[in-house]
């Protein structure tokens, strides 16, 4: 059974309007990235550890 954490919305995403919104959450085998704004309706990525930590990289760049 996959144990999974609770979705942490990304500290860049706020109520201003932005439409840029990430939750993301620890899983057994790495890491899942939704959307927010879709929340439940959203298509959920599953990303081993080492995919999230690029993710996160290329993210940062902006």
């Amino acid at each position: 059974m996959v144990e999974y954490t609770s979705w942490r919305k990304s500290t860049r995403s706020n109520n201003s309007g932005q439409t840029d919104c990430v939750e993301a959450r620890n899983t057994d085998a790495g890491f899942q990235v939704r959307d927010s704004k879709l929340g439940h309706d959203s298509p959920v990525f599953n990303l081993t550890s080492s995919d999230f930590t690029g993710l996160l990289r290329v993210a940062d760049r902006d």
